[in-house]
């Protein structure tokens, strides 16, 4: 019979012993984890978790620097800086943000835009950085606020300085706004630190161009907080470093009278220092508020200035692009000097229209019964087509495009705000490449006056024209003057230099007199388009009409204003610089379906010009006592 093993104590011992020696193992290789995880929190994380403990009770906020203040070239204030308070949000102490509002709604109003503002903020921001949730809170809505902090975890209320333009309307397409920073700007920022504490940001004129300078560098504090992170005391601080403060060459008593002159039309208005390129004026009617669009402009404010008809938030200076039509005349005549296709004495017979060899078209001078006989001087006086269609003809479109290229037309001239339009001075190698066709001779005509494809912007005008009056001396247009050691000009400043382009050469300094001559003959001459403007005037004055078509006229037809839609009238032009022989300001105004160039566009200027020279320029530059103006001029009121 078998025998019955109950108990094995061999096995039994062996199983005990691997059992044991694998819990062992299990021990040593946790007791190995939880050391290597002690050394990890002790000594490797250790800054991690005690930066982490000290900002339970020791916060690091930023400072927003102060934005540059910006000044007219007399020391008046342009934009400036005025406290608000702000409503913020950290998003990492709410627990139910919707939850939140609703609390707040009892005591301020929030709107639907100012939540989807927050929510587009808060994607931008850190979990712990605040986030704006309401702007420009009233004193009475800080106080119900302020009384109620306890309750509030996470919400705080801060006082800032933000942008205000005591001036409202007046020169705003020149200094432009600032306005609340987007994604996409965000996003382009070279130095993103430096806005944690500020959400705005120059979105146009020179309050974008010179961002970086206007906005300073951020600062730090740090400062202790309790457990609902009231900040009770500040340990440190690293002051922010301001914006400097900015001076424009604009002159705010001459910009004034500018847009008080072009109230109620639809026009724009340069005016340049020759001299130096320096914009005395810049002026794009009608305008708008800047200071609608700091805080963000509510959307039926915004629709009524983007689709209003007369497009308030166009800057018609910079970017309205017209045909310059007889304004350009002298510079044709110019370059027929130039190319020695005739002197200035040379004439050329008018009689009311001009046709090509083996052509029936007529191309019509807008004097019907044509002007005679006329010299260059004669036909910028009278300004006759016709001497401009048989010249153009001469010179060929290359020719006459390259030379009136180096005057400005048709490229971009440089000015220091954005936007600048380049204009159009045709070729024949721009049709071929814009349209595919041929450049066809009578095209070159009617580019000989100003018209057909030929464009250029008021700005445009207004620096070829500074630079006729210099003999070629032509400066790139800058409103920037310099930088202020203070807002009071107590301290050293910084004068902006811009590099001077090399002089527009001619073959004879005559050329010159002949140009300036011809335009004088428009103002003081007995048939001069603009005579009417010298009557009381106390020094010479240089300047062109012109009329730029909006509706094309049937050859036979005869143009009635009266039987057209205002909005399809001619547009005004004139150009001007006074006095002649020693030139200190030059104006180029277009007025939108103004009708005539000199009966409506010429009056303007010369009011400006005589205003400028009479009563704003320094007392021991002016010239003689203010003049009689014409009965409708306004006079600006004192600044």
């Amino acid at each position: 019979m078998a025998r019955l093993l109950l108990k094995n104590a061999i096995q039994e011992s062996r199983l005990f012993r691997d059992r044991a020696l694998i819990s062992w193992v299990v021990m040593l290789v946790l007791s190995l984890v939880l050391l290597y995880r002690l050394f990890d929190l002790q000594i490797n994380q250790q800054r991690h978790y005690e930066l982490l403990s000290r900002d339970n009770w020791l916060k690091r906020v930023p400072i927003a620097p102060t934005r540059g203040l910006i000044f007219d070239r007399n020391g008046r204030v342009l934009a400036e800086n005025r406290p608000t308070y702000t409503l913020e949000v950290i998003p990492e102490k709410i627990e139910d943000l919707d939850l939140l509002i609703e609390r707040l709604r009892r005591f301020i109003s929030i709107s639907d835009s100012d939540i989807k503002r927050f929510e587009r903020y808060r994607k931008q921001k850190r979990r712990f950085d605040r986030v704006p949730l309401r702007f420009k809170l009233s004193l009475e809505e800080v106080a119900r606020i302020s009384v109620r902090n306890h309750e509030f975890e996470g919400v705080h209320i801060s006082d800032t300085l933000t942008r205000y333009y005591p001036h409202g309307a007046l020169a705003a397409h020149a200094i432009g706004y600032v306005g609340r920073m987007n994604e996409t700007e965000l996003k382009n920022l070279e130095t993103p630190g430096n806005y944690r504490a500020t959400h705005y940001i120059g979105k146009i004129g020179v309050e974008k161009t010179y961002e970086d300078e206007l906005h300073g560098k951020i600062g730090w504090q740090q400062v202790e907080t309790n457990v609902r992170g009231r900040t009770l005391r500040v340990l440190s601080r690293e002051a922010p470093t301001p914006g400097k403060n900015l001076s424009l060459s604009l002159d705010l008593q001459l910009q004034s009278f500018v847009e008080k002159q072009l109230q109620n039309k639809r026009s724009a208005l340069v005016a340049i220092e020759p001299s130096t390129g320096n914009v005395l004026a810049l002026a794009s009617m009608p305008s708008y508020d800047p200071n609608k669009f700091v805080h963000g402009i509510k959307v039926k404010d915004y629709h009524e200035l983007l689709y209003s008809p007369d497009r308030p938030l166009f800057n018609r200076a910079i970017r309205g692009q017209y045909p310059p039509g007889s304004t350009v005349k002298a510079f044709v005549g110019l370059a027929g000097l130039e190319h020695g296709l005739r002197t200035a004495t040379d004439k050329t017979y008018c009689r009311g229209w001009y046709q090509l060899k083996g052509h029936k078209h007529r191309y019509r001078d807008w004097k019907k019964t044509g002007h005679g006989s006329v010299n260059f001087y004669q036909a910028v006086e009278q300004s006759c087509d016709v001497y401009f269609y048989r010249l153009a003809q001469e010179l060929g479109i290359n020719n006459l495009s390259h030379f009136l290229h180096k005057f400005g037309f048709g490229h971009r001239v440089g000015i220091d705000i954005p936007g600048e339009a380049s204009g159009l001075m045709p070729d024949k190698a721009w049709k071929r490449k814009r349209y595919r066709k041929p450049w066809y001779p009578g095209e070159t005509l009617i580019a000989g006056i100003g018209q057909g494809y030929t464009l250029a912007t008021p700005l445009q005008l207004a620096v070829a024209t500074a630079a006729l009056s210099k003999r070629g001396k032509i400066y790139r247009p800058r409103l920037a003057f310099s930088w202020l050691a203070n807002r009071n000009y107590l301290g050293a400043s910084h004068v902006i230099e811009t590099p001077v382009p090399a002089p527009i050469e001619i073959k004879s300094p005559k050329y010159w007199d002949d140009a300036i001559r011809s335009m004088v003959e428009v103002v003081h001459g007995r048939r001069g388009t603009a005579r009417k403007q010298a009557k009381g005037l106390q020094y010479k004055m240089a300047g062109k009409t012109g009329t730029a078509q909006v509706v094309g006229i049937k050859q036979d037809a005869k143009y009635d204003a009266d039987k057209l839609d205002k909005r399809h009238w001619d547009h005004a032009l004139f150009v001007a610089f006074a006095p002649v022989e020693n030139p200190k300001i030059a104006v180029a105004v277009i007025v939108e379906n103004g009708g005539s160039g000199s009966s409506t566009a010429a009056p303007l200027a010369r009011n400006v010009v005589d205003y400028y020279l009479t009563e704003v320029l320094p007392v021991n530059e002016r010239i003689g006592s203010p003049s009689k103006k014409d009965k409708n001029a306004v006079v600006a009121p004192e600044s």
